[in-house]
């Protein structure tokens, strides 16, 4: 088995289940262990209200359609969720996750950007794995995602904008000689996920030579951090 094909959390032989509710319970379930000023916290109560939103949106179409959509989405998420459970357990975390995990308390840093830098990790790592988990649970290649792609994406949209909406300060605190204006303006989600998009199809094609996969997945991983971490930056 290659690095690539040991990239996924483990599954059973039908892999994740149809529908976000397990999903849903285990964001939910986080809510009551850190201060809602906590920087996981803060990432995991946007995601887990743009997934409920996403959910309940979904519940209107038919189950042939809640499998196809829920299918990618599913995976990421599952993405996030290892990664926290792993720091709650003391546990080894990507890279990508480990400046929120980190910096998690810093009184410094402002809730926008613990969500974004979440998202980054998100978006520019967990992603991109998860293209490849489905692609190789479901035998078939990136170009046949593409459309469960751009419905994660239309997800991730809702909690960019859920983020800047209910996190960013309002303009009689947000002004222009404060460093978090510049901050903010320096990542864009658009061009995340098409970076991310190139990133699973350039993973995908070199599942036949194991050790470049695994330093492609490993620099995708170190880079994701990176800018996590740039996002964290002090900014008060």
């Amino acid at each position: 088995m290659t690095q690539i094909e040991e990239s996924g959390p483990a599954k059973g032989p039908g892999g994740p289940r149809a529908g976000g509710v397990p999903v849903i319970e285990r964001m939910a379930a986080f809510r009551s262990r850190w201060p809602s000023g906590d920087g996981v916290a803060v990432f995991n109560r946007v995601y887990l209200a743009a997934v409920e939103t996403a959910e309940r949106d979904r519940g209107r179409g038919g189950s042939g359609d809640r499998e196809a959509a829920t299918a990618l989405e599913v995976r990421c998420a599952e993405r996030y969720l290892s990664a926290v459970e792993a720091a709650t357990a003391g546990g080894r975390v990507p890279e990508c996750w480990r400046p929120l995990v980190r910096y998690r308390g810093h009184p410094g840093v402002r809730p926008v950007q613990f969500a974004l830098s979440g998202l980054q990790a998100h978006v520019a790592h967990d992603l991109v794995l998860a293209v490849v988990d489905t692609c190789r649970t479901l035998g078939c290649a990136p170009a046949d995602l593409e459309g469960q792609f751009e419905r994660v994406g239309d997800l991730l949209v809702s909690l960019e904008e859920r983020v800047r909406e209910d996190l960013t300060p309002g303009p009689e605190l947000l002004v222009v000689a404060d460093p978090l204006t510049h901050l903010l303006s320096c990542w864009h989600l658009e061009q995340a996920r098409e970076a991310a998009w190139t990133a699973a199809r350039t993973l995908w094609e070199l599942r036949g030579f194991p050790s470049l996969a695994a330093e492609f997945r490993q620099r995708t991983d170190a880079g994701a951090g990176l800018v996590s971490r740039l996002l964290l930056t002090p900014c008060r």
